[in-house]
């Protein structure tokens, strides 16, 4: 019935959306974890990790990114992939769905006009003091949400958060879910046992035990985790609309995190669409994170990127990339506005040639 979307449940959500108006916000954040050497490969570099999200949105609006010379890669042998946020400027071109930014903490400030939800970037989790004052970013976010629910039907939540796989693993493990080796991450080669090292290092530090479920919510993410998470977790329970979470298993902390702040909360208006190179990753599963959280609807989109010719796009098919700045998310949005997958595969190959 959607060409180019796989459905892990019911179509209930989706189905409500069909030519409903969408907006999409990227919430943008950086933290110092993503310096440490092969934690992520969200840059070509640790230290350009931090310029990420920055120039992610900037090449979405400006269509190319103004604080670096190029487009953030992640490298790998033989090569390099693009970020996705081409995947995410194709589809919302083509369904001329609209595209704002909300700051939860950055260190880099992008060139273009967004809300800001926090202003201090998180710092190296391995401190035990990762983000500051995590609960006055979520009341922000409820607050932002309260807003754009009156100005569209549907609210697609994107983010770029460079290591959020890492801090996303710290939240999860510090409320008491069983995440290890389940997070996704952007290298082939998933580095599950420094991510442990580096949350494990976090968690002693903040005086908290592996294994041990904290009793405050907040503290979990102030000690080992990112400004993102707060942050859209605030936009969920403050919006009045359906929310579709465009993300992998980053998003998953910030379910995790309403859970523990709201047992009884309902996620019927709520699901998670990432990509088929997170949902079929045979090194994590963020079905198994999901199902201890709860009924969350979970849809993944295929770019048919085996149909490509181009070799940077293929290196999505070894590994790389596989999510971000709510690529998976973007492309169901323009599905359900009747854009064909096709058409986004050409849409994502002409922004290459132009822009990579």
């Amino acid at each position: 019935m959607y060409d180019g979307l796989t459905v892990y449940g019911s179509t209930e959500f989706i189905d409500n959306l069909i030519d409903k108006k969408s907006l999409f916000l990227c919430t943008i954040a950086t933290t110092a974890t993503s310096k440490i050497p092969g934690i992520t490969g969200a840059g070509a570099s640790p230290d350009l990790t931090e310029y990420t999200p920055a120039a992610d949105v900037e090449m979405i609006v400006h269509d190319r990114p103004l604080c670096l010379t190029e487009i953030p890669k992640t490298v790998s042998e033989g090569g390099s992939a693009p970020t996705p946020a081409i995947i995410t400027k194709a589809a919302l071109n083509l369904a001329k769905i609209p595209f704002m930014v909300a700051n939860a903490g950055v260190l880099v400030k992008p060139d273009l006009p967004y809300i800001n939800l926090g202003e201090i970037p998180g710092k190296d989790i391995r401190t035990g003091k990762a983000v500051h004052n995590p609960k006055k970013i979520f009341e922000n976010g409820k607050i932002l949400a309260g807003m754009l629910s009156n100005l569209t039907d549907h609210l697609i939540i994107g983010e770029s958060t460079p290591a959020g796989t890492t801090t996303a693993l710290g939240v999860l493990t510090a409320l008491g879910y069983d995440a290890s080796f389940k997070v996704s991450g952007s290298l082939i080669e998933n580095p599950h046992d420094l991510k442990k090292k580096v949350v494990n290092e976090g968690l002693k530090a903040a005086g908290i035990k592996w294994g041990e479920k904290v009793s405050d919510p907040f503290k979990a993410v102030e000690a080992v985790g990112d400004p993102m998470i707060p942050a859209v977790a605030g936009l969920i329970m403050g919006s009045e609309i359906p929310v579709t979470l465009a993300g992998g298993t980053q998003m998953t902390a910030v379910c995790a995190l309403i859970k523990s702040l709201q047992p009884d909360f309902d996620f019927s208006q709520v699901c998670i669409a990432t990509t088929i190179f997170v949902v079929e990753d045979d090194n994590s599963n963020i079905q198994h994170i999901l199902k201890q959280i709860g009924e969350i609807s979970l849809y993944a989109t295929d770019p048919l990127f085996h149909e490509s010719d181009n070799e940077n796009l293929q290196r999505y098919l070894s590994g790389s990339v596989k999510e971000g700045v709510g690529a998976g998310g973007a492309i169901m949005a323009a599905i359900l506005q009747g854009t064909d997958i096709h058409q986004i595969l050409q849409e994502i190959e002409n922004l290459c040639k132009k822009i990579f």
